[in-house]
């Protein structure tokens, strides 16, 4: 493969008009494990690989694509992608320039494994499963357990017209499953939620998969029994477990500089965090601190380089409750006057263009010694929230609303009973300036998501979303129509 993609980088370098170029060869393995009870529901397991070259002409991006991995068709592409280019300038207007970032002529990433889960038998995985549904079948109301697992492998080599030759090689996983219950007419589910991670099989051995099964059960059959949340105003105390989708949706994708810039409106518009905004607009309160750590041990955009050769960096977004920065690609930065790219421009597979996605983008725990334990005792009328659920937010990134999957009502700094169907609502900056308490370091966990979609066609990526619990002062909350 080194020799066809340097063959193409030569025919490339032949014309003289280009301004970048590059070649990037992926292969991309997946395995989506489905379990509808101790019965195998779905199973997918795709293996793709081709090429993608990409060339800067004239200002105007030209792409083909091809998984035919002969020379013949890799020039042929080539020639494609010139002829793209050379097509677009006729009409493109505002001409693409790139930031002139310095990236390394050889680089090579691997995720660190022990266990490659493409080795493991499917039965050995299917069995941790049923074993899953073994321990809840006999519970009291128990309907069905609904079970998943997800695996994704992908090497990549990126060669561009300057020399760079960069190889990475990424391993996804993620584990999770539901237990619903029924009775008197009514159901309600809970859900056991891995922490998804850039790691080997080993992390899936390494979480209590089947250890939490007795609780799941139980806690969703404490749902069936719960109190129905009421419309009013509480202090919410939210885990990492659920304030990872807040994060997603209501700073991770306003964030996003193509979003920003208007280039990006599919999949809940464009974002309220304009450029004017940047190092004046007050995003949330001082405690409020939203570092990108794409070096994150384990964390689901650690991948060594983007898909423009970037080195993975770390960088703030808010900084004491500041907008300071964005995710950003060679392309977007440029357009807004930033010297470099923060490295954020990746594709999901060889056939499409690499487009600004959202990086590993954490809420950094608190600074002052404070534990789970002291954070409720200090709240007096209060729900907690766990786990993940319903969500909707408008096409600006600002008028929200977020479900969870169990919830707890604080009265005086005790837990005294559980509710069920809320969702919260709140306006982005609000929310975060509303936000006067987060948990120190210890109680930090590393959540994320492996299925964020975007583009058009549709892309789908992998980033972590860590936080410590934090506490968010009079939020609207109000019952959904199911838990």
């Amino acid at each position: 493969m080194d020799y066809l993609l340097s063959e193409v980088i030569n025919f490339l370098r032949e014309k003289s008009s280009l301004e970048y170029a590059d070649v990037r060869y992926r292969e991309t393995l997946s395995e989506d494990i489905i379990t509808l009870n101790n019965v195998l529901k779905q199973y997918n397991n795709v293996d793709e690989r081709g090429v993608g070259i990409r060339v800067l002409k004239n200002g105007c991006w030209g792409f083909a694509a091809t998984s035919d991995l002969s020379k013949e068709s890799l020039l042929k592409s080539a020639k494609l992608a010139l002829e793209i280019a050379d097509n677009s300038s006729v009409f493109q207007y505002n001409k693409i320039k790139l930031t002139k970032d310095k990236i390394p002529m050889e680089g090579k990433f691997k995720t660190p494994i022990m266990i490659d889960p493409f080795k493991v038998n499917a039965k050995d995985k299917l069995n941790i499963l049923f074993q899953v549904y073994e321990q809840v079948k006999d519970k009291k109301a128990f309907k069905r357990l609904d079970g998943q697992m997800r695996f994704k492998k992908y090497h990549q080599m990126l060669y561009n017209l300057d020399g760079a030759k960069i190889e990475n090689e990424i391993y996804l996983n993620d584990i999770s499953y539901t237990v619903t219950v029924v009775d008197n007419g009514d159901f309600q589910s809970r859900t056991f939620y891995g922490i998804p991670k850039s790691a080997g099989y080993e992390w899936i051995l390494a979480q209590p998969v089947v250890e939490s099964s007795a609780l799941i059960a139980e806690e969703a059959l404490i749902k069936l029994k719960a109190t129905k949340c009421s419309l009013g105003r509480k202090d919410l105390i939210i885990l990492p477990s659920n304030l990872l989708l807040t994060i997603h949706e209501s700073v991770g994708h306003p964030t996003e500089l193509d979003r920003v810039l208007g280039w990006e409106a599919n999949y809940a518009g464009t974002s309220f965090a304009t450029i004017e905004k940047r190092g004046n607009f007050k995003y949330g309160s001082e405690l409020i601190n939203f570092r990108v750590d794409n070096n994150l041990e384990g964390g689901l955009a650690s991948i060594g380089f983007d898909d423009d050769g970037i080195p993975s960096k770390s960088f703030d977004i808010i900084k004491d409750g500041i907008l300071v920065g964005y995710s950003s690609t060679r392309e977007t930065a440029s357009i807004i006057g930033d010297s470099e790219s923060m490295g954020c421009n990746r594709a999901d597979s060889f056939s499409v263009m690499p487009i600004n996605r959202i990086p590993n983008l954490s809420l950094m725990p608190g600074k002052k010694t404070l534990s789970l334990d002291d954070l409720i005792a200090d709240t007096e009328d209060g729900i907690l929230i766990d786990g993940r659920g319903s969500f909707s937010i408008d096409q600006q990134r600002l008028n929200f609303q977020f479900g969870g999957d169990f919830f707890k009502q604080i009265k005086n700094g005790k837990i005294v009973a559980a509710l069920r169907d809320v969702t919260y609502q709140a306006i982005s900056y609000e929310f975060w300036r509303s936000c006067d308490a987060i948990c120190d370091k210890r109680f930090w966990q590393p959540y994320g998501t492996l299925g964020c979609g975007k583009g058009e066609p549709t892309q789908s990526q992998h980033m972590t979303h860590g936080s410590a619990p934090a506490r968010f002062r009079n939020i609207s909350v109000g019952g959904a129509l199911n838990g």
